[in-house]
């Protein structure tokens, strides 16, 4: 094996879940080159694995807007010569979408991807050139290796490994004193946890000597993280970051707590103690996943308490 092209384009924690794929195919195959094609605004993550080589962006999401403008146009077309650019030994869609399979499609060398019954889009099954039913019941991140070991002809017993590191962020604003890092936004109203448990939660931290730091993407996520931040007596609001300035935050936090965000997976990725809060979906195949360091709390429809947060963080300190 001399060569892969990984597809898996989004959202951010989809794209989390695909990294130890890298890993695994790295371990079997040192040698092998391992690209990546990737929404533009999630391409910061495979460009934290050093297995990685070359990163293709892609903009769908963009272009969907203008999908007939020249611009449009001219960048699909160099997005098709980027990667187009080499034959690979295998193009290995993992997400398993007729979007995905789409673009699967433009590169040279055969195509493999989830079957129809276990793709999330049965008919993107019909754009691969081999197709392999990997049991839905497993948890995003092992579907993903289960995929490329039936692929490339390995067993899928290797160690979980995200392949991840980054030095811890040094930015004049961090707070002096050990901090744990506060997840609370989220795109969806139901996945939010109430202010009034974000609240009692930081007292209890900073009670252990932990300020917290609250991020935020959106104009909405950092105006909500400063209102949170103004009601607990050591905490900081951090300014507007990219991905790969919010993976050096937590890499330097003690522990991160989070809602369902793809942040929360990243911290998982990164080793660091993450505590994700589920209220508007279920936990089992597609909360952190990382080991005894990587706890779920909650369900769809049944948020954990405030209490319950409280005591599983303070136990683990």
């Amino acid at each position: 094996m001399r060569s892969v092209l990984l597809v898996k384009t989004s959202s951010l924690g989809d794209v989390v879940h695909n990294l130890p794929v890298a890993s695994d195919i790295h371990a079997r195959f040192p040698q092998a080159r391992i690209d990546w094609v990737v929404e533009e605004g999630f391409a910061d993550i495979p460009r934290l694995h050093p297995a990685v080589g070359r990163v293709i962006p892609v903009a769908v999401r963009r272009w969907r807007r203008a999908p007939l403008s020249a611009a449009t146009w001219r960048e699909w077309r160099d997005f098709r010569a980027a990667v187009r650019a080499e034959r690979y030994d295998l193009v290995l869609d993992t997400q398993g979408l007729i979007k995905s399979a789409l673009l699967a499609r433009q590169a040279h060398g055969k195509r493999a991807g989830y079957a129809a019954e276990a793709a999330r889009e049965p008919l993107a099954a019909r754009f691969y050139d081999a197709a392999y039913a990997i049991p839905k019941n497993l948890h995003a991140v092992e579907r993903n290796r289960w995929l490329a070991a039936a692929a490339l002809g390995y067993e899928p017993n290797l160690p979980l490994d995200y392949g991840i590191a980054v030095e811890p962020l040094a930015a004049p604003w961090l707070p002096a004193q050990p901090y744990c890092v506060l997840l609370t936004a989220s795109s969806r109203a139901d996945k939010l946890w109430p202010e009034a448990d974000w609240l009692a939660l930081a007292a209890a931290l900073n009670a252990r000597g932990l300020a917290c730091v609250l991020p935020g993407g959106s104009a909405e996520e950092r105006e909500r993280a400063a209102r949170l931040a103004a009601g607990i007596a050591q905490a900081v609001a951090a300014p507007p970051m990219g991905i790969a300035e919010l993976a050096q935050l937590m890499a330097g936090a003690r522990l991160v707590v989070g809602v369902d965000t793809g942040l929360s997976h990243i911290a998982a990725a990164l080793g660091r103690l993450t505590f994700c809060l589920f209220a508007g979906s279920h936990p089992e195949l597609t909360g952190v996943h990382a080991g005894e360091t990587a706890i779920n709390l909650g369900g769809a429809g049944a948020p954990p308490t405030a209490d319950k947060v409280i005591a599983a963080v303070t136990e683990r300190l």
